[in-house]
């Protein structure tokens, strides 16, 4: 049994119930689902009394051309200087082992000098740089090595590219044998060998370390600091060395804020994701560290309820792909009982609460840089179309047929001035649904993309593979179109292309790229009133991916 102590989370906990019905709620669930169901939101609020002291799933490319640089001047030519333009707000992910583990320095120079004139050239505003936890404190807390990032800058400014820099403080890759692993920093991993509670974990005991356990948010467990505090030291000591370049060449700073970067539990880990087959799991709660235990109890017992503190749902097997044979997830499970509530109330609150944390000390680190900070939601689909949605519970997301689970987030990003970066804009129902009958990744985008419009937050878009068809561009701008703003001067909409590896300049290829972003570019010019209710939206989008190329430029 485990108990709250005095060094574990506390939390003042109020239930405040209210029933709303808001025109909106119509087309954010399938047809059968959707029509005239009123939104039912419960709230627990969470406040932590802890004070933190001063301070994909896609795997990446194969970017290795054995030092050939001919394909590039073969197909590119002799690149001069590209001139400043105006940009189009596509970036281009950088690849995943674009700095050497060993020497910390950047990879593949002149490859990458190639690759930057070609970006330019093809119109992009900037690349995305992720800047990994596990390489740059690696050895020991608060030294810091950002020489092979320095040089990407370097190369960036020169190129007349922007940067959109994500700092990552998460496990990259599955494990040691994967091309691209890179673990949490060396000292961190010490310390959770010392205190396995420092690793999230579910009900079979099996730990996850791709990420810290936010049940120790501000606890001193590494080394006398919190993780928050750990962050905050990462964050502040980036914008220190980088000052001369930020609200220049680094326009943009998105905050890892959990596994892949995301605001999410690790309910399915990042092995899985990468297989089709994982993609129809229903994920495990994650609340059984001594932490979240700790955290759990005290919120139970602050509730009068004790007996709800002792662990997550039972009933929620993920022996099966099938909500309906799962107690808690089914249609008439207890998902929507008393006890479901508040546990899942409690669960996504305290990840609500984590997000919380970090965008208040990215937000006064960041504060008068000229960046645009943002923070990253999980794209978590596959069973979006049952009533319970129990992949996104076991996610940390509270979404349900009577509950709009990302409204809290949004708010929560809002108030920090934040934007909201997702994934998954290349991806059709359609061909999900050959995977799985519940699957609607456009259902969820398109539940998203409303919730961040309702709450004036921007977004940006990502792509969850390396898709270069011409298809997979018409749907991302199909998807983008909903982002527009209605009357404004301005789109709050931008892209960025997961990722940058060889496929991309084959000469079919680059062409279909280079099509992508000069419309991606004129989404401003289509800001007819958008259609959404029924209607496929397609219908109202004149140019295929094809054709609309010629006619933009």
């Amino acid at each position: 049994m485990v108990i709250a102590s005095q060094c574990a989370p506390s939390f003042s906990t109020s239930f405040c119930c209210h029933h709303r019905t808001e025109s909106y709620t119509r087309f954010l669930r399938f047809p059968p689902l959707r029509l005239h169901t009123p939104f039912s939101t419960r709230r627990l609020t969470l406040s932590s009394r802890l004070n933190a002291s001063s301070s994909s799933s896609t795997p990446s490319n194969g970017y290795d051309f054995d030092g050939q640089d001919t394909p590039y001047e073969l197909q590119h030519g002799v690149l001069t200087s590209p001139p400043r333009r105006r940009g189009s707000s596509v970036y281009v992910s950088l690849p995943l082992d674009s700095i050497d583990l060993s020497s910390g320095e950047m990879k593949r120079k002149k490859i990458m000098f190639h690759s930057f004139r070609a970006l330019a050239t093809a119109g992009v505003e900037g690349v995305v740089m992720e800047v990994w936890w596990g390489l740059v404190e690696r050895d020991s807390p608060g030294d810091y090595d950002w020489r092979g990032y320095f040089q990407i800058l370097t190369l960036a400014r020169s190129c007349k590219l922007k940067v959109r820099a994500v700092l990552a403080f998460h496990q990259c890759g599955r494990g040691p044998d994967d091309t691209f692993w890179i673990p949490l920093p060396q000292w961190v991993l010490e310390e959770m060998e010392k205190d396995q509670g420092l690793a999230y974990s579910d009900k079979y005991g099996r730990r996850n370390k791709e990420y810290i356990s936010l049940g120790c948010d501000n606890l001193p467990v590494l080394c006398g600091r919190s993780p928050i505090q750990a962050y905050a030291d990462f964050m502040r000591n980036f914008r220190d060395t980088f000052r001369q370049f930020l609200g220049g060449v680094i326009t943009g700073i998105q905050v890892g804020m959990g596994p892949a970067g995301e605001l999410r539990y690790p309910s399915l880990p990042s092995r899985s994701l990468a297989w089709v087959s994982g993609s129809h799991e229903l994920g495990e709660f994650q609340c059984y560290d001594k932490y979240m235990l700790a955290s759990l109890n005290a919120c139970a017992r602050k509730m009068g309820m004790p007996q709800w503190g002792y662990g997550g749902p039972t009933g929620a097997s993920t022996t099966t792909n099938d909500p309906e044979r799962a107690e808690f997830f089914r249609s008439d499970g207890s998902w929507n009982t008393p006890y479901g509530q508040f546990f899942l109330e409690w669960y996504s609150g305290l990840l609500i609460l984590h997000g919380e944390n970090i965008c208040r000390q990215a937000e006064s680190i960041f504060r008068g840089t000229d960046v645009a900070v943002s923070g990253k939601v999980a794209g978590v689909y596959w069973h979006y179309g049952t009533v319970s949605h129990p992949s996104e519970l076991t996610a940390g997301y509270y979404n349900t047929i009577m509950r709009n689970g990302y409204l809290p987030i949004a708010r929560m990003f809002g108030r920090y001035g934040f934007t909201m970066c997702c994934t998954c804009f290349e991806m059709k129902d359609e061909e999900e649904w050959k995977l799985h009958r519940f699957s609607s990744p456009e259902g969820f985008l398109r539940q998203l993309i409303l919730t961040a419009r309702i709450c004036d937050v921007p977004l940006e878009g990502e792509n969850s593979g390396s898709h270069l068809d011409e298809k997979s561009f018409e749907q991302v701008l199909k998807m983008s179109r909903l982002c527009s703003s209605d009357g404004l001067e301005r789109s709050s909409f931008s892209f960025n292309f997961n990722r940058l590896d060889k496929d991309l300049f084959g000469s079919h290829n680059f062409s279909n790229f280079t099509s992508f972003v000069k419309q991606i570019s004129n989404l401003n010019a289509f800001r007819g009133k958008l259609g959404f209710g029924g209607d496929d939206v397609s219908q109202s989008w004149p140019f295929s991916a094809a054709s609309s190329g010629a006619a933009l430029s």
